[in-house]
């Protein structure tokens, strides 16, 4: 966290004194002007005695309260800055939570749009299918199977009932013939009971 507020000051002091840069500058002076161009002022006010820099003492001070003035106006926007960090974090952590809360929610839709109680147990559209396409098979399988067996047993009934029709008839013939064989038997019986002298 330091490093980054660090970064941020260091990035605001650049972007401030490229800004002011680019501004025409006022004429030099104590009261205006970036730090920067004041102690230039003062460089270039101050006398010289031997290799030292004599500056005014009221420059001196007026620089100082400049400097802490820009301090002060620094940590008040740095104070500033890290709030508003905070309530973008904390906003930041809203929105994830509320992200999270909503994926959840996604899932949980997603799964009840792709499953149902069946038999009162929760079941997957895609396995309900399967498994209803599976007894639609083999029902159908069972059908034709019923139908090959009714086909086969009805053939086998036609053939029976023809046997029996043929059957019938030879015993029709066979009963026919037989009436038929009692009564030549009964009138040549008959026929020679009568020849038959007395």
């Amino acid at each position: 966290m330091k490093k980054a507020t660090i970064i941020g000051l260091l990035t605001f002091f650049a972007f401030t004194t490229y800004v002011v840069g680019q501004q025409e500058e006022p004429a030099p002076s104590l009261n205006s002007g970036t730090i920067s161009s004041q102690f230039d002022y003062i460089n270039s006010v101050s006398n010289n005695f031997q290799e030292y820099k004599v500056v005014k003492r009221t420059n001196l001070d007026k620089i100082r309260k400049n400097v802490t003035d820009s301090l002060n106006v620094f940590k008040d926007q740095l104070v500033t800055v890290k709030k508003d960090l905070k309530e973008r974090q904390e906003q930041i952590a809203g929105l994830e939570a509320q992200m999270s809360e909503l994926q959840d929610q996604l899932t949980l839709a997603v799964s009840e749009r792709d499953s149902f109680e069946f038999l009162g147990m929760p079941i997957h559209k895609s396995a309900y299918s399967s498994i209803m396409w599976t007894i639609v098979l083999i029902l159908t399988g069972a059908l034709l199977f019923f139908l090959f067996q009714y086909s086969q047993s009805h053939k086998v009934i036609s053939k029976a009932r023809k046997d029996l029709e043929d059957t019938m008839e030879e015993f029709e013939q066979h009963r026919k013939n037989t009436l038929e064989r009692e009564r030549k038997l009964k009138r040549e019986l008959v026929d020679a009971m009568n020849k038959r002298p007395v």
